[in-house]
């Protein structure tokens, strides 16, 4: 039996579209994995992470769902809605401007997707790359950049940030241990 892969903090990769979104940012990190998939497309890598969504992930989507509604914020949805197998789509017939999940493509090509989501309190953007350097192991890395507006999204990134950082890992956690087998 192999291992588990380290999932690890990293600075956001340079040269990536979502690198270029990071000035004025409030809050950024990344985080990356040994790619279980090398030859799969980012936005193919994104929906399967996203499918492996943990339960309690997406228990406390729709816990953020209700409490955000009270204070007039949108209701997300789930990451993993709009999953092809649901949607019928296949990860070749997305492009910009389509929505994913809870998030609508900015960025697309084979090694990166970059999905963003904007509202009145902060301007949120997610990216998945995929990294192959020389005949290194490939990697991928979950980016994230936000962009806050005012005291609420302040007060909601310091309630937020805590479990952002929980969910990536445990997601990619998920992704490279399901790869493995």
């Amino acid at each position: 039996m192999t291992s588990p892969a380290t999932v690890k903090s990293i600075a956001i990769p340079p040269g990536t579209a979502i690198h270029a979104a990071m000035p004025g940012a409030q809050f950024f990190d990344a985080y990356e994995v040994a790619d279980p998939h090398p030859a799969r497309t980012a936005l193919q890598t994104w929906l399967d992470v996203v499918a492996r969504t943990p339960r309690w992930t997406q228990q406390l989507m729709a816990l953020r769902n209700r409490l955000v509604r009270l204070v007039g914020l949108k209701d997300l949805g789930q990451l993993h809605d709009a999953h092809p197998p649901a949607s019928g789509r296949a990860p070749g017939d997305y492009r910009v401007g389509d929505r994913v999940g809870i998030f609508l493509i900015r960025h697309l090509n084979d090694t990166e997707v970059v999905l963003g989501q904007d509202d009145k309190h902060l301007d949120v953007q997610v990216s998945l790359s995929k990294h192959r350097p020389g005949d290194a192991p490939a990697t991928l890395a979950v980016s994230t950049v936000v962009h806050i507006h005012n005291a609420l999204g302040q007060a909601y990134m310091a309630v937020v940030t805590p479990f952002h950082r929980r969910i990536v890992r445990a997601m990619l956690q998920r992704l490279a241990d399901h790869g493995q087998r």
